[in-house]
């Protein structure tokens, strides 16, 4: 029996909404989007597919239980992607409990409501469901060498609240495997990127400053050394998995680009040279930025020159990277983009949807910018 209708919970967030749109474009499967529209839920990111007859959405908190319920009854899905979560590491130095509650508690009420709806089914049914949970290579740690890589096998040793959050979501799911028999499959992710991201994140944060005339902040050195994934090649994984992956199994997901956070900056200062150029007689497009850049002296040549080194935040993992070929060799999921035409259409797709920034840039988005780089000190 095959999966034709799926529950995406935090489908309205950056991940999950490419995931819904990529379902909804590729296949024929139904979706139902599940969403608490948190400050990083956005369903404009959702508005070429919303009136598809095959799209349903539901303004639901994954730790109300009685709604969870409700939805499984009346929507009946074959499978769950689960995504919901609060995902920034920064916010959860600043205050983990929100992460605990979503991340952990969250999973737990999800896991039991998922396991009623499906010990209730019939038996063709029960053993085509699936629950696919979503997680990060974060909950690995720091890597010592620059040649290991996070295997499936690499141990849980997770650095902050926020992964440690995920961590005790990923062995939730285990254990809801190995003691009740639930068909789950875990997928952990390196750093995704790319169109419709919550301006928070360091590849939209650069961007959108950039075109303001705003300082561009690194932490420390930028030497931390990510593997960047692009976003739609990952939602193309992610249904590859939940549709092909093998009960009980999990599976890493990366986009084979290793690179340093500062060299991330400067290949998006560049790709702003070329695509937004600044001059001195400033047209509408950069005014912001060319005026800004004159009021703090400087030259305003390239975007480069708001690069900023800022105090690096607490227990800052250095390098992360996936090695990705169990996917590749078991479910022939490789990635189609390159950083350099990922990251390419990333900044052109910035360039060309200044009012979906403008609708997700809320006042509270400026406080939580505003309050946790004032309070690091800059460094030359």
């Amino acid at each position: 029996m095959a999966i034709k209708k799926i529950l995406v919970t935090g489908g309205a967030g950056f991940i999950g909404s490419a995931v819904v749109r990529y379902i909804l474009e590729h296949t024929s499967c139904h979706v139902v989007n599940i969403d608490k529209l948190t400050y990083a839920g956005n369903l404009e990111s959702l508005s070429g597919v919303s009136d598809n007859e095959r799209y349903s959405f539901e303004r639901v908190d994954i730790c109300d239980a009685a709604e969870l319920d409700r939805v499984f009854r009346v929507h009946q899905p074959d499978g769950v992607m689960h995504l919901a979560a609060e995902s920034h590491v920064d916010r959860s130095i600043e205050g983990p409990a929100a992460f605990i509650e979503t991340n952990i508690v969250g999973t737990y009420i999800l896991l039991e409501a998922a396991r009623r709806y499906w010990s209730e089914m019939d038996e063709v049914k029960k053993a085509a469901f699936r629950f696919h949970h979503i997680s990060t290579d974060e909950v690995y740690g720091d890597l010592e060498g620059p040649d290991e890589l996070f295997t499936e096998q690499t141990p849980y040793a997770p650095s902050s609240p926020y992964s440690a959050s995920k961590a005790s979501s990923d062995h939730l799911v285990r254990a809801w495997r190995r003691t009740y028999g639930m068909p789950t499959i875990i997928t952990n992710c390196s750093n995704n990127y790319g169109p419709y991201h919550f301006p928070e994140k360091l590849i939209p944060l650069t961007i959108l400053n950039a075109l303001e005339g705003k300082p561009l902040p690194i932490y420390g050195k930028g030497d931390q050394v990510r593997d960047w994934l692009y976003v739609d090649d990952h939602a193309c994984a992610l249904y590859t998995v939940l549709t092909k992956g093998e009960v009980g199994e999990t599976y890493n997901i990366g986009g084979h680009n290793e690179k340093q956070n500062i060299e991330v900056v400067q290949a998006l200062c560049t790709l702003l040279d070329e695509l937004r150029p600044l001059h001195s007689d400033a047209s509408v497009d950069n005014e912001m930025a060319v005026t800004a850049m004159n009021n703090a002296g400087l030259p305003g040549e390239s975007y480069r020159e708001l690069i900023t080194h800022v105090k690096d935040r607490p227990g800052h993992d250095l390098r992360y990277a996936i090695d990705a070929r169990k996917i590749q060799k078991t479910l022939g999921w490789v990635p189609n983009e390159t950083f350099e035409s990922g990251i390419r259409k990333t900044v052109e797709w910035y360039l060309n949807n200044p009012e979906w920034v403008a609708h997700v840039k809320s006042g509270s988005y400026q406080q939580w910018l505003d309050k946790n780089y004032s309070e690091r000190t800059v460094r030359p």
